[in-house]
Formats: C-alpha cells, sequence, structure tokens
C-alpha cells in the first residue's frame, strides 16, 4: 500500500511550511508521496515549493511538484495530481490549515478495513470545529441535501475537502471541474459508480475571508449547476 496526498496550492506562503510538515508527521504507516500543485501562485509559494522539493528528502516519503502556468483552480490542479499519483490510496489535502493530518487514520481505516472505496470527511459530526459563518452553514446543508436527493446518498457534508479515494475508482471517471466544483463533481460520479462510501469525523478548523478563505457565493450558487450536471447530463 502507498498513499498519495494531493495538496492544491494557491498564495499559501503563511500555511506551506507547517502543512508540510503536519502531513509529514501524519500517522501513516505506509509509503507516502506528497503531490503539490501550484495554481500560479503570486505570493512566493511557487519558489518555495520548487526549492523545497529540491532540497528535502525523508526516507518514505517523496514530494512532487507541479506548477501550473496560469490560475485555473482548485479542481484543475487535483487534476493535475491525479495525473501523477502512484500510491494506492489518493487522499486530497487542503493547504491552508483548515483540515488536520491527525485525522488521517480515521479517514484511511474503512478503506483499508476493506469497508470502503472512498471515505469522506465530516466537519460537523462528533471532531472540534470552529464557529464560523451561519450561512455558510445553511448553504452547506441545502447543498448536500440536494446533492442526495440526486445521487440517493445520506452525506452529511458533501463539501468537505476531507475525501479519500482507492486509486483504480478514482481513475474511473473523467473530471472536468477546475474551481471549487470538483466537489459535488466527484461525489455524483462516485455514486453513479455505486462504491461505497463511507463518513468519518474531523476536526474542522475553518478560517475567515481575512485569513485568506477563498470559496465564496458564487462558487455556491455554481455548485447547484454542478450537482444537476453531472448527475444528469454529463
Amino acid at each position: 500500500m502507498k498513499l498519495s496526498v494531493i495538496i492544491p496550492v494557491y498564495n499559501e506562503m503563511t500555511t506551506i511550511a507547517e502543512i508540510i510538515k503536519r502531513v509529514r508527521a501524519a500517522p501513516v504507516q505506509m509509503p507516502m508521496e506528497l503531490i503539490l500543485v501550484d495554481d500560479f501562485s503570486v505570493d512566493g509559494t511557487r519558489d518555495y515549493l520548487q526549492q523545497y522539493a529540491a532540497n528535502e528528502k525523508e526516507e518514505g516519503i517523496e514530494f512532487k511538484v507541479f506548477c501550473h502556468t496560469r490560475n485555473l483552480g482548485k479542481g484543475a490542479a487535483i487534476r493535475t495530481g491525479i495525473e501523477h499519483v502512484t500510491g494506492t490510496l489518493v487522499l486530497i489535502q487542503d493547504a491552508d490549515l483548515e483540515y488536520d493530518p491527525q485525522d488521517y487514520t480515521a479517514l484511511l481505516n474503512p478503506i483499508l478495513e476493506g469497508r470502503a472505496d472512498v471515505v469522506f470527511g465530516n466537519r460537523f459530526h462528533g471532531g472540534a470545529h470552529r464557529v464560523l459563518y451561519f450561512w455558510h452553514s445553511v448553504g452547506n446543508r441545502v447543498l448536500t441535501t440536494l446533492s442526495n436527493a440526486v445521487t440517493n446518498l445520506n452525506l452529511t457534508d458533501m463539501e468537505v475537502g476531507y475525501k479519500v479515494f482507492r486509486t483504480e475508482v478514482l481513475r474511473q471517471v473523467r473530471l472536468v471541474s477546475d474551481r471549487f466544483g470538483f466537489e459535488p463533481e466527484i461525489t455524483v460520479k462516485m455514486a453513479k459508480l455505486g462504491c461505497r462510501i463511507y463518513e468519518v469525523p474531523i476536526s474542522y478548523y475553518g478560517r475567515t475571508y481575512a485569513e485568506g478563505k477563498k470559496i465564496s457565493w458564487r462558487d455556491g450558487i455554481a455548485a447547484f449547476y454542478h450537482i444537476i450536471r453531472y448527475r444528469f447530463f454529463d
């Protein structure tokens, strides 16, 4: 077994060193590769990653860095990462410290025990989470409910950033979303495949817009379109 951790990155100079440190310290008992995809950062993150990959070595961990020549979005960065995966499992890790790599054990266990093909984190059931925006939570519930209605799933947190896949399952779908549409797209397509999907509680340390949060209300509206598109027209 080998774990591929894809980290899409855009202007995360204030957090990138710490998230790499935390991923390296994650409780994973298997070889691991970190695939960092810089989505045309302009704050120095890009140079930092290239230097890091050239200089840092650690037994059992392989570092790969890829850089987009223009800003394309989180979904596009994840697609680039998937192209270079060599592991048997794929985990999506945001670079902004909202998610804690200490939760890797909980996320991986359902797959390692042979019970799941895909595992979603759940930010709102059992784990510590920062109290933030009311309307974001309402929007998340509405989008998750719509997604469940068209997929016949009973997910609690469709938009969660922590998702883990068996690589052979992930490679059965063609992904096209460039921005945050990745979350509804992958959910719909995993449901269409009939994958065994689990949810596990995770910690969530959300950040404010002043702290660099990037998703906006426009992405929430776009998610409605993505759910319908990928369920009925893709």
